[in-house]
């Protein structure tokens, strides 16, 4: 498990950005009061997820309007065909940490 962010950093039905020690950027959602989390690059083009919004359970993309599901990274509407990877998010305290494995 590694560190994430704090709960309290995640709006509610926002994407927040963030940068592992290592550069990977991901995007923490925060939605019906579960916590997901999936890599910031959109498969389609260079667009951070996170500068999009979250609809339904989805991540729209904000350069062509295509989605993910924020649970499983899995592409939701067109342009995006190619799945992005979505991680394990636990709550431990305040903290959220994410399962890279």
């Amino acid at each position: 498990m590694q560190p994430l962010c704090k709960a309290a950093d995640v709006p509610d039905d926002e994407p927040l950005r963030v940068e592992l020690p290592d550069g990977h950027a991901v995007a923490v959602y925060r939605w019906e009061g579960a916590f997901y989390c999936t890599d910031d690059l959109c498969s389609h083009g260079e667009a951070s997820l996170a500068e999009g919004y979250v609809e339904d359970g989805e991540i729209v993309c904000p350069f062509h309007m295509g989605s993910f599901c924020i649970r499983s990274g899995e592409p939701r509407a067109a342009p995006c065909s190619v799945p992005i990877a979505a991680y394990k998010v636990t709550v431990q305290g305040e903290e959220l940490l994410i399962d890279r494995m």
